[in-house]
């Protein structure tokens, strides 16, 4: 059975028990330009620093996104970190129910991921991942024994930190035996044994690899590993494998085998989160495993297209099904400006910073893609406004544009960096400036400060105003000139 726009609608009606490791994802994000004279290490010169939720706090994410809920369960320290992570859960939705068990002592655990631009430089996390005090497991115990009435299944995400303890696991099980609800296990043990009464445990090829200590890379490898962790574990294995897609293993039945759906993949954070989450809320809200094998599938090939942990929303999902094989940023033509402002503002509270530009983007030209990579790289997300065919020729004249609205906008959608298109009719981009609220706002070096439209809205909320370096000699007209000689 294929996925409709009807299932992805009945993820709201799922409810699921998040138990595991929750920790806080930060990115610290700037520019490179030089190596450094006390050692052969890259200078960041930061622009920007957001903090999301990781781990078994991400998959929680990843349900409320959805449209689902979620009650997390984990656990963190008396720091404040855990204070940050709190207030990050607090503001993501209010379908998320979270009860924190705290460790006089302990470090809640942060991973900061220092940026160069797009591409990760350095991973520096800070942790403590030794098991849990018996005191510690008997308060998370007690908060996972008390299933709401409406649960419909139990993801366990395991990170190795300690929360997950042999108790805490046999005591899910329990709990998930007697309510009659499926277990989901995201795994990073060697070893599985503790893993056994689950129903599917969620793991890539290299945590499978080191389970079974075989191979895992051909078909026939990958079916043999899942083999040998089905007699340890009696559960099914639904195996992300890269760019291969994901397989899923049942004993006694034929491999069910999905291709990847992402066309670009910009970062594989959470990414894994997001397959758990998405599947163990499709079995929550009824879905048949199947079907919601191909809802995490879609989640993840749209949440790889992003950058950092991330997470996929219906509307994007539905977006998926309607291009298949499409990432986020590949979907053609432009949004409504409704739909942009949705989308902005989901990204506002996942943390992401969102950029904006504007233009006529007629003909693409280098010039353009200059202006967009330097656009890209100062934001986490980026929207751009095109003005319409009217208001073009308004500018610039009546055999102006070039090209089509849609023409443009589909070609827009296409570029690397570009997470939103809109149009725009009016003179100016001014009322979707104000509507959308941009934390950074992009235009040439030509223009001063004083003279970009909208520049005093994104300062008054805090945002900055970036005047990109332009390529010399680069324009529309002039391309256009050119060809009409030659």
């Amino acid at each position: 059975m294929s996925l409709t726009k009807s299932h992805i609608e009945r993820l709201a009606a799922g409810r699921v028990l998040v138990v595991g490791d929750v920790m806080v994802d930060h990115y610290v994000t700037g520019k490179v330009q030089r190596v450094s004279d006390e050692a052969p290490v890259p200078i960041i010169h930061v622009a920007s620093e957001r903090w999301t939720a990781g781990g078994a706090a991400n998959v929680a994410a990843n349900i409320a996104a959805l449209g689902g809920r979620a009650t997390l369960v984990g656990l963190t320290g008396g720091d404040p970190a855990a204070s940050t992570l709190a207030s990050i859960l607090s503001s993501l939705s209010d379908r998320v129910e979270v009860d924190l068990v705290t460790e006089p002592g302990r470090p809640t655990t942060i991973k900061t991921r220092y940026m160069g631009g797009q591409h990760q430089i350095v991973r520096v996390d800070r942790e403590q991942a030794t098991p849990v005090s018996r005191v510690t497991e008997d308060r998370l115990i007690a908060a996972l024994e008390d299933l709401p009435d409406d649960c419909g299944a139990i993801m366990l995400s395991d990170y190795g930190k300690g929360a997950l303890t042999d108790r805490v696991l046999a005591a899910a099980m329990a709990t998930a035996r007697k309510a009659g609800v499926p277990v989901i296990v995201d795994p990073k043990r060697a070893d599985w044994t503790a893993y056994a009464g689950a129903t599917i445990i969620t793991p890539n090829r290299k945590e499978l690899q080191l389970a079974v200590q075989g191979p895992c890379v051909s078909d026939d490898e990958c079916a043999a590993a899942a083999a040998a962790a089905m007699r340890v574990t009696g559960a099914a294995i639904l195996l992300t494998r890269s760019e291969q897609g994901m397989s899923l293993y049942r004993d006694g039945e034929i491999p069910l085998n999905l291709s990847a759906k992402a066309r670009e993949v910009f970062d594989v954070s959470g990414a894994g989160d997001t397959v758990a989450a998405t599947f163990a809320l499709g079995l929550a809200a009824g879905l048949a495993v199947e079907t919601a094998m191909q809802a995490a599938n879609a989640a993840a090939g749209i949440v790889v297209g992003k950058r950092g942990t991330a997470t996929a929303s219906p509307a994007e999902l539905m977006a998926a099904i309607d291009q298949p094989g499409r990432g986020l940023s590949d979907v053609p033509g432009a949004l409504s400006l409704v739909d942009a402002k949705a989308r902005r503002e989901a990204w506002g509270r996942e943390g992401l910073t969102v950029g904006f530009t504007n233009g006529c983007f007629d003909i693409l030209h280098s010039g353009h893609v200059s202006l967009l990579r330097q656009a890209a790289a100062a934001c986490d997300r980026l929207i751009v406004a095109l003005n319409t065919d009217a208001s073009v020729s308004a500018l610039k004249g009546p055999d102006r544009p070039v090209q089509s609205e849609d023409a443009r906008a589909a070609v827009m959608a296409a570029v690397k960096g570009v997470d939103a298109v809109i149009l725009f009719g009016e003179a100016t981009p001014l009322d979707v400036i104000r509507e959308l609220q941009p934390d950074v706002l992009v235009k040439g070096a030509d223009y001063a400060e004083d003279q970009i439209v909208g520049a005093d809205i994104v300062r008054a909320r805090g945002g900055r105003i970036l005047r990109v370096t332009l390529v010399d000699g680069q324009s529309t007209t002039k391309v256009i000139e050119k060809s009409r000689k030659s």
